[in-house]
């Protein structure tokens, strides 16, 4: 390719980014509308959105790009995507509100709330080291077929009869999809709902976000389709963890990622669209993640909504967990429920210390920063390589900090 058909190639995308990106954005915060537009610009990627509050005020919301890699239709203001393991916050929110509400004792076994998980030497296993990581039950050793995935009772059956992988507590180790139905079993069993329907009733619906664990026809209409990752050669950080899954697909790792196989195939599928599998199928926009990671950043409270109170909130970003991750293999920080900033690849929630929240695999990431106000949310569609924090939210977020200077 000659250099002159590099650069018109360079001026169509630029083009084509401008005129696909859409929403608001106040001009102190310019920067990341540039960001964002350069983020589009990028030869792989798809679609995505970025939102912004700043005491608990939008001040960023924009969305861009194609629901899938044919380009069969724009992204939408409405548009919702799976943000796999960013709706672990999402979890943590509910089971703190249930803590606050007096109904859930975090130092109890889980097996006082779920008569019957205490099998197996399980019965010491408290909620706080459930919602930390530490519970030893980051995989289920049982084969399990596809269709066991969108089958709660069998995933949390399987479970209950499951020996944990290491002494729970303190060593940690990240449950990438067991933690869902773990802390979402806890809060069926004390209030009667599913981790969905709770959340709807207690803050989707007031707060008015888009943000679903189980998709009805509507929502299903409208989401953007996933793309896989590019060429794992030119991106090798996973590498050594895939050559772990890869290898010893017995090992806990392995069955961590890929037991069952549908969590890697399942993604796109209705199955998985319509089920609740609350560590890894939320599907929402930025705006929703930026707007509830918002209220926690301003006090708990948002338009007359109360999300959680002052000491739920202290527990949001009190660490209990950290160190090497068992199951990773690399430096991980754990509250209750949240990731907090790690100095692993600088994946840094802003400069706050405080700071708290969850990214997904692939790249979505929403969180609160309590000392600046600020929420964040980052959505998209092409599947990025990275284990903790994407590059492209690590540009947004860098990019939001030096708006505030």
């Amino acid at each position: 390719m000659s250099e002159n058909q590099i650069e018109l190639k360079i001026r169509e995308k630029t083009v084509m980014a401008n005129e696909l990106i859409q929403g608001e954005c106040d001009q102190h915060f310019n920067l990341v509308k540039e960001v964002f537009t350069e983020n589009l610009q990028g030869e792989t990627e798809i679609g995505e959105g970025v939102a912004v509050t700043l005491g608990g005020q939008p001040v960023v919301d924009l969305w861009g790009g194609y629901i899938d890699s044919r380009h069969t239709s724009v992204w939408q203001k409405d548009t919702i995507v799976n943000v796999f393991s960013t709706t672990k916050g999402i979890v943590a929110i509910c089971a703190l509100r249930l803590v606050e509400a007096g109904l859930l004792d975090l130092d109890k076994p889980v097996a006082h709330y779920w008569p019957g998980f205490e099998k197996n030497g399980k019965d010491k296993i408290t909620v706080r080291q459930v919602l930390s990581h530490q519970a030893g039950l980051p995989a289920i050793r049982e084969k399990l077929p596809d269709e066991a995935l969108y089958d709660w009772d069998r995933m949390c059956g399987a479970l209950a009869n499951e020996e944990v992988w290491w002494e729970p507590g303190p060593d940690h180790g990240y449950h990438a999809i067991t933690f869902g139905w773990l802390v979402g079993e806890v809060i069926h069993r004390i209030t009667g709902k599913t981790v969905g329907q709770y959340f709807k009733q207690e803050l989707t619906d007031p707060l008015g976000l888009e943000f679903y664990l189980g998709l009805n026809d509507e929502q299903i209409s409208r989401t953007a389709r996933i793309s896989q990752y590019k060429d794992l050669s030119e991106n090798p950080e996973p590498l050594p963890l895939i050559k772990e899954i890869t290898e010893n697909p017995s090992g806990m790792t392995s069955l961590a990622f890929i037991n069952p196989f549908s969590i890697v195939t399942g993604t796109n599928t209705e199955d998985w669209r319509r089920s609740e599998i609350p560590s890894a199928n939320g599907h929402c926009t930025a705006r929703a993640l930026a707007r509830l990671y918002g209220a926690l950043a301003c006090g708990g409270e948002l338009d007359g909504v109360h999300v959680l109170g002052k000491e739920s909130l202290d527990l949001c970003y009190a660490e209990t967990s950290s160190g090497k991750d068992l199951v990773l293999n690399v430096g991980t920080r754990f509250s209750h429920g949240f990731m907090m900033s790690q100095d692993y690849d600088g994946a840094a929630f802003g400069p706050g210390e405080r700071s708290f929240g969850h990214p997904g695999a692939g790249g979505s990431v929403g969180f609160a920063d309590p000392d600046a106000e600020i929420g964040f949310g980052f959505v998209m569609n092409r599947m990025g390589p990275h284990i903790l924090l994407d590059p492209r939210a690590t540009r947004l977020i860098d990019a939001v900090y030096t708006c505030l200077e």
